[in-house]
């Protein structure tokens, strides 16, 4: 945004489903996807009348762990709480949730500008079912499947920090790399396992003289704007970069008029390219928070986090600087090696089995990010051999290659005059037809010399 007036104030509501077997308080299968619609369904996750919760130990676990990797602190008393309201895809008439008791607090990351973003929570809750809104036998309907009830999902809200669309990316694609790190989740954004929602405002700013020796204007920020525009549900860190530039701009067409934008919740519209106003925005008040009866407080120890935390694998950050440590290589080739955790796995496998045939390591690495290799068809041991076996070279007498390298010489007479005459460059095409009258693979250094050699 171009305009200096106003400094964006934008905080980040992310929702990540995790994947655990099944369900947050029913033992229904968590595996929804592609499944026919309320097949994966019971009575607690429909709401039906005396059907009773229990909680899913690991989705609580995987939760605590997303906010230690996120320097959270972890309260030793926790609840759960019913958030009420009334839509088609909420068939209880209220949503399990977590208000004023959640599993994570107050924690924080630091972005690669330095900057430190807070994180204020990371909850515990269910999914919704999910509407498809359809036409059938001409009229207009809307479609409730029920699978999806119930999943354990994670929200992780951070404090209003950011103050652009691109260090909001950065953080959501960092949260994406350490819950598939993690192997909580898949955050597959395509099939609705991680959704994003951006909350926008601007506040105006103000010029301060500070005087230290010498004096220098400083923008310094007022307090929080009156107002906050949440965009619901995206599904890419494109269209999420897109809608917080777009509402920036509108934002501050209004402001300049004078006008406060209304407090509200909008849809991102990939087609038209704008947000799109959908309800007025809620408070916490307007969902009448309390307790869950059916479900009891939890208590924890520092002995059971401890455990949580010895559990936690390896980190992208610290692998990223144990590879260019370790195997020597470039700062680029351990950041792509490093964004995803099976592919880290893979290439340290096949350096490994690359000792066997003295390969270095960094050998191993430019071939996997060069070829890139199928790493869920082809084993680590087997792309190392089919390296090694295309690196062999065939030994050829020297009589032989001086004959083959004469006859080439002979019949590219033009090709000789040119190198003679100062056109180095034309050598390697000497050399390929050389290679090209020799079965075996030799090396092209040796032959580019023999060739060298004659010509002088």
């Amino acid at each position: 945004m171009s305009n200096s007036k106003y400094q964006p104030v934008i905080g980040l509501e992310v929702h990540i489903e995790l994947s655990t077997q099944s369900k947050m308080f029913c033992t229904c299968s968590a595996d929804y996807f592609t499944k026919e619609p309320n097949t994966h369904t019971c009575p607690v996750c429909l709401g039906l009348p005396g059907a009773l919760p229990v909680p899913n130990k690991k989705a609580i676990e995987w939760c605590v762990m997303i906010g230690l990797v996120l320097n959270c602190q972890i309260p030793l008393f926790s609840k759960f709480d019913r958030k009420n309201y009334f839509y088609p895809d909420l068939a209880k008439g209220y949503q399990i949730s977590q208000y004023d008791k959640p599993f994570c607090v107050n924690g924080s990351i630091t972005l690669s500008n330095g900057k430190k973003i807070g994180i204020n929570r990371a909850h515990m809750e269910e999914d919704t079912g999910k509407l498809t809104h359809a036409t059938i036998d001409g009229k207009r309907v809307s479609l409730i499947d029920f699978n999806r009830s119930g999943v354990p999902l994670v929200e992780i809200v951070t404090e209003p920090d950011f103050e652009s669309a691109q260090e909001a990316t950065e953080y959501l694609k960092y949260l994406q790399r350490i819950v598939r790190y993690l192997g909580v989740s898949n955050a597959d954004m395509e099939k609705g396992d991680m959704r994003l929602e951006p909350n926008i405002s601007l506040r105006k700013v103000r010029d301060i003289r500070e005087v230290k020796k010498v004096q220098k204007v400083t923008q310094v920020a007022q307090e929080l704007p009156p107002y906050k525009v949440e965009v619901k549900n995206i599904n890419s860190f494109k269209f999420v970069e897109k809608a917080i530039n777009y509402e920036l701009e509108r934002q501050s067409e209004l402001l300049d008029k004078g006008q406060t934008p209304v407090q509200e919740t909008r849809g991102w519209n990939e087609q038209k390219q704008v947000t799109l106003s959908q309800r007025s925005k809620e408070e916490a008040h307007d969902y009448r928070y309390f307790p869950e009866p059916d479900l009891p407080p939890l208590s924890f120890d520092h002995a059971y986090i401890q455990g949580l935390k010895e559990k936690l694998p390896e980190l992208p950050d610290a692998k990223l600087k144990r590879f260019a440590k370790q195997y020597r290589l470039s700062l680029y080739d351990a950041q792509i090696l490093t964004r995803d955790r099976n592919l880290a796995d893979y290439f340290e496998e096949a350096a490994k089995a690359a000792k066997v045939h003295d390969i270095d390591a960094k050998q191993i690495a430019n071939n996997i990010i060069n070829k890139k290799p199928d790493i869920e068809k082809i084993l680590p041991a087997t792309f190392v051999e089919q390296i090694y076996e295309t690196s062999q070279v065939a030994t050829i007498p020297s009589e032989k290659l001086d004959k083959i390298v004469q006859d080439v010489l002979a019949k590219n007479i033009q090709a000789v005059e040119d190198y003679k005459k100062g056109k180095e460059n034309v050598i390697m095409f000497l050399v390929g037809q050389v290679m090209n009258n020799i079965p075996e693979k030799v090396d092209a250094n040796l032959i580019k010399k023999n060739i060298e050699d004659l010509l002088k």
